[in-house]
């Protein structure tokens, strides 16, 4: 057997990354003082969608070993390891680690090779037995806590989002990059993507204030349709509720549609605070079939594959 109630189910693995761009070396990224941020923070973001849980796998120690960036894990439940496991199997977590790895440091796409190893078990062979796989990872026991470097990441990701809670604008240095949560943080048990990102088009984007450049685009390309957007965002938002709409048609009717669509969502912001964040208004233009204007708010427009 591997483990009854006591002790408790503990195992460790790790997990070999490397980047097939050429132009992108994440031992050295991570080696960056500016970028190390970032990769922890598409890392912790990942394995929290792999589990379901921010607390489902813990990173003890983040190795830089050209060209593989190894991350060593411990597992403290056996049911967020097969968790893990079925989403490292089904090519999940791979997809969402590309995903949080290009947004977090806002570039191109980034291609992925993962492999998983548990001591000298290579699991990438025997991923179709998960109880096998198990009983490797439960055999290697953790043998230290948590890197301080990995603590001090840790408690740089906690603070901002403390900071973000009562403050909209975070002056960052190192740790700019960490976006932390544009809405309250949710009931405990919830799990961090959640709080941070939000899916448009299969990928995972950070959840975020609307920004001024935000306001602009939009207001310059929703051209008529601002009226359904308004009316989309009004469902959550009481300064929308009728007849604001209408009434700004009429106050701003020879300052045309520009002019209108800035002031709705002028009026959205200030109502909301930091709670007008990007994803309530990508899903409001989704649900109006404004697609593009969408993809133009996340930059995937000026987006290029990776050669």
């Amino acid at each position: 057997k591997m483990a009854g109630s006591s002790p408790p189910w503990t195992g460790s693995a790790y997990l070999f990354l490397q980047s097939t761009c050429k132009t992108i070396a994440l031992p050295s990224l991570y080696e960056s003082s500016q970028k190390k941020p970032c990769v922890f923070k598409a890392l912790k973001l990942a394995l929290a969608d792999s589990t379901g849980s921010v607390s489902g796998v813990d990173m003890l120690k983040v190795h830089c070993s050209h060209p593989h960036l190894i991350v060593q894990l411990r597992f403290c439940r056996q049911e967020n390891c097969r968790r893990f496991l079925r989403s490292y199997r089904e090519g999940a977590l791979q997809k969402s680690l590309q995903s949080h790895l290009q947004l977090s440091l806002a570039t191109t796409v980034v291609p992925l090779e993962v492999e998983l190893k548990a001591g000298s078990e290579h699991l990438d062979k025997m991923l179709k037995d998960e109880d096998r796989c198990l009983e490797c990872i439960y055999r290697e026991k953790p043998d230290r806590l948590p890197d301080e470097e990995i603590t001090e990441l840790e408690e740089c990701l906690k603070s901002l989002m403390l900071h973000q809670s009562t403050n909209n604008n975070v002056a960052g240095k190192d740790c700019s990059s960490l976006k932390s949560p544009s809405q309250p943080c949710p009931p405990q048990g919830s799990s961090l993507p959640t709080q941070f990102t939000f899916i448009f088009q299969g990928q995972h984007f950070d959840n975020r204030t609307i920004t001024p450049d935000d306001h602009q685009k939009f207001a310059k390309s929703v051209s008529k349709k601002w009226k359904q957007v308004g009316r989309s965002l009004q469902k959550s938002c009481r300064a929308l509720r009728d007849p604001v709409i209408d009434n700004l048609v009429l106050e701003y009717d020879r300052e045309g549609l520009y002019e209108q669509a800035y002031q709705m969502l002028l009026r959205f912001i200030q109502s909301e605070g930091k709670r007008a964040t990007i994803a309530r208004l990508i899903a409001a233009l989704e649900e109006n079939g404004l697609v593009s204007l969408a993809e133009e708010l996340l930059g995937l427009h000026s987006s290029e594959d990776c050669s």
